[in-house]
């Protein structure tokens, strides 16, 4: 919802989250249950390929490394391609373009793919992470405030979560998005020109923002918090969850599993993490803090915040149309465990 060390290449956007609300682990094993509501049937299931996208940092890597799902899905014929994407912006371009399944992306990223194609759904959410992203400035930096970024140039990842958040950030201290100055840049590039001095500040996510913090001393000029959500999702495409509802069932089943374990144990996933992501694992364990954990579907207040995303970006002229994000929502299936599915 994410990567390496810092001065080092860096890529993707997965956020950890924390603590998962006692209703929504009830309803993940009411209403997910592999064992009692994921009856698929293995002779249609056999020869299926489930393609999904994960990023470096996030519940999905975490899914990846210890083959859960893949024990899973493999006893009833169904394999799993995984492929590596540096941030959310890319991972969705793959998805509408049908190159993978499933992925999971920050708040911006799906609206951007939804203006694009009618075929994204939404098939569930992490709970608000609003301290997981934040404006960055050098540690000596006369900036104080979000208000002094006027006529300042900010380096950020273009359609990502931390372009939300600067668009709010500004809008709250009364600076006009035109006031300052844009570097569209990746994690990797943008910590380079941070570093070097040829950017004023820098907005990111976890865990480069941890990292940064750590390497360099630089200073929170303003998180999400009180200003943006920053939630994480997992997508899937219309065409793949109406054929097949039980394997996104059973991914979101799995997601909440490794959720469930993360949020207490929070050493063990930095741990887990740091050599794939490439930053210390006690670095890793400072971001995993400040973050939640508990994948549930969009409620509507979920929808009602990416609703706002969506006008935002639109108000803006970043977005070629307006969108309504409830309609690339997905209901989940009431599953029964006599209930038998077609994989197709």
């Amino acid at each position: 919802m994410t990567d390496r060390p810092v001065h080092r290449p860096l890529a993707a956007s997965l956020r950890l989250t924390r603590r998962v609300p006692p209703s929504r682990r009830a309803l993940l094993s009411a209403g997910l249950g592999l064992a009692t509501a994921f009856a698929l049937r293995p002779a249609r299931a056999a020869g299926v390929t489930v393609r999904i996208g994960y990023q470096k940092y996030g519940s999905l890597v975490l899914l990846k490394g210890r083959g859960n799902l893949e024990r899973t899905l493999k006893a009833l014929g169904i394999e799993l391609a995984w492929s590596e994407f540096p941030s959310g912006p890319p991972l969705m371009e793959a998805l509408n373009a049908s190159a993978i399944d499933f992925g999971s992306a920050g708040e911006a990223p799906p609206i951007f793919a939804q203006a694009a194609s009618s075929d994204l759904r939404y098939v569930g959410a992490e709970p608000p992470a609003p301290r997981g992203e934040a404006v960055l400035v050098p540690k000596d930096s006369p900036i104080r405030n979000v208000a002094d970024l006027r006529g300042r140039t900010i380096a950020l990842n273009k359609g990502s979560n931390v372009h939300f958040l600067l668009v709010r950030a500004l809008e709250k201290a009364g600076v006009p998005y035109d006031a300052v100055k844009l570097a569209f840049l990746g994690p990797a590039d943008a910590n380079a020109a941070f570093v070097r001095g040829s950017v004023d500040a820098w907005a990111i996510w976890d865990p480069y923002l941890a990292a940064a913090e750590r390497a360099t001393g630089a200073r929170v000029l303003a998180d999400g918090d009180g200003v943006v959500p920053n939630r994480q999702f997992y997508l899937s495409r219309r065409a793949f969850t109406d054929a097949n509802p039980e394997i996104v069932s059973a991914v979101l089943t799995a997601v909440g599993e490794v959720d469930a374990w993360a949020a207490s144990n929070t050493d063990a996933v930095a741990s887990e993490l740091a050599p794939s992501v490439g930053i210390p694992a006690p670095v890793l364990a400072v971001a995993l803090a400040r973050l939640s954990y508990g994948v549930a579907p969009l409620d509507a207040r979920t929808v009602a915040d990416q609703q706002q995303v969506a006008d935002a970006f639109h108000g803006l002229g970043l977005l070629p149309k307006p969108i309504r994000v409830a309609d690339a929502v997905w209901a989940w299936p009431d599953h029964r465990p006599d209930r038998k599915a077609e994989i197709r």
